[in-house]
């Protein structure tokens, strides 16, 4: 992968996402969230092979559950607003 970058992504992550990514930062030394998504995106990118036939839902790919309903509106622990 080249070093150069000249785009940006712009990643939404829910609480215990964001903590997963600064637990690996904190774990392995690196000096910014932006450097530990890259790494774990390119570790990811190294696993994961893609396949048609084990297509999964876009719902799927988050880190943690989201339980048999997929999402929902409102407070996630207690499901007000849905």
């Amino acid at each position: 992968m080249s070093d150069i970058r000249d785009e940006r992504l712009q990643v939404m992550l829910g609480p215990q996402e964001l903590a997963a990514v600064d637990d690996f930062r904190f774990k392995h030394r690196m000096p910014t969230r932006a450097a530990a998504v890259r790494e774990l995106l390119k570790l990811g990118l190294t696993v994961a092979a893609p396949d048609a036939a084990n297509s999964m839902k876009s719902s799927n790919y988050g880190i943690f559950s989201r339980g048999p309903e997929g999402h929902r509106r409102g407070d996630p622990e207690t499901n007000v607003g849905n």
